[in-house]
């Protein structure tokens, strides 16, 4: 279904996304700036475990909003590194792993669920803590600051996208270690 409400809360991680942009158009300190686009991205990723619950709790889940989630959190992940990006507070080195392997795994994923062999390329648990490490960076890079006067940001937020970066292409092989038994099967 399109408008539960598992649904229109995955839809508000689309709809954020020029939200987040834009806050760093607005005429404002950039420690301001900062700040709301940090406190945006948080509420926002946050929904991405929200709408999960309440689907599951409200027995909404759906093939929609199975497909829409992931692709929400892509979009809200690969947008906000272009923004830290421009920003210079990440290496596009870091931006093009991570975008790169979000392209190759969900073209992955498709293909695998044309052939029937969706259940090979299923999440795993790598894949989710690499999520995890990049929904903390990301904001400690947006952030750019001490946090509470004792946490240096921008520092800590540099190594845990290095640390996702590591994580991405560790999930990337792993999975496409867990399809090449598909491939070599179709390929004969």
């Amino acid at each position: 279904m399109f408008l539960t409400i598992p649904t229109l809360m995955t839809w508000t991680r689309i709809v954020a996304i020029p939200l987040i942009v834009g806050v760093f158009y607005l005429n404002i300190a950039p420690a301001e700036r900062n700040l709301i686009a940090t406190l945006m991205f948080v509420v926002f990723a946050a929904t991405d475990w929200l709408d999960g619950f309440l689907a599951r709790k409200l027995n909404q889940t759906s093939s929609f909003g199975a497909f829409l989630d992931p692709v929400a959190d892509k979009f809200l992940v690969c947008a906000s590194l272009l923004v830290l990006v421009h920003l210079q507070r990440a290496d596009v080195f870091v931006a093009l792993i991570i975008i790169g392997r979000e392209i190759a795994i969900s073209a992955l994923r498709e293909w695998m669920a044309q052939i029937g062999a969706a259940k090979s390329v299923a999440v795993h648990m790598i894949g989710k803590v690499k999520t995890t490490v990049q929904m903390i960076a990301i904001p400690f890079l947006l952030f750019d600051g001490r946090l509470f006067g004792l946490v240096d940001t921008h520092v800590w937020g540099t190594w845990l996208i290095w640390l996702s970066a590591i994580l991405t292409v560790w999930s990337m092989v792993y999975y496409l270690q867990k399809a090449i038994p598909e491939i070599r099967a179709r390929a004969k």
